[in-house]
């Protein structure tokens, strides 16, 4: 893998967004539910109030959290450095400024942002205009 990359525009141009096709359901658990569940997570949290999970929408349906939120993920493949600044804010305002709310987790290597599904391709759309203007800039 390439190194990663710090430049803000560097990072728009590249992002690449792609929308994956499964569906997902962040869910709040006790720490000890919660580690009998960590090798189904797509994600996990630790926090005070509880352990957030982000589970398939069909693991989280059986096993009986609310899947009234399900979220699709879009995953930005641009590698992007952890002190790099400015990716996730310009998603996020670009997303925000077409009504789309986010969550966005940032990984080792890449930034998966995370959209209603029933606005997830209306979400990856926007992020793909970001990217052409970031090139169109660069």
């Amino acid at each position: 893998m390439s190194s990663p990359i710090r430049d803000r525009l560097a990072m728009l141009s590249g992002m690449t967004p792609v929308l994956e096709e499964d569906t997902y359901i962040f869910c709040s658990v006790r720490p000890d539910v919660a580690q009998t569940l960590f090798s189904d997570a797509r994600g996990i949290f630790i926090e005070e109030e509880g352990t957030t999970l982000v589970l398939s929408l069909e693991r989280a349906a059986a096993l009986g959290f609310d899947t009234g939120m399900p979220m699709r993920r879009i995953v930005l493949r641009v590698y992007s450095a952890l002190d790099g600044v400015g990716l996730t804010a310009v998603v996020a305002t670009a997303l925000a400024e077409e009504d789309i709310p986010c969550n966005v987790i940032a990984a080792f290597h890449h930034d998966h942002i995370f959209v209603p599904g029933n606005q997830a391709e209306k979400a990856l759309s926007v992020l793909q205009d970001v990217q052409k203007r970031a090139q169109a800039r660069g």
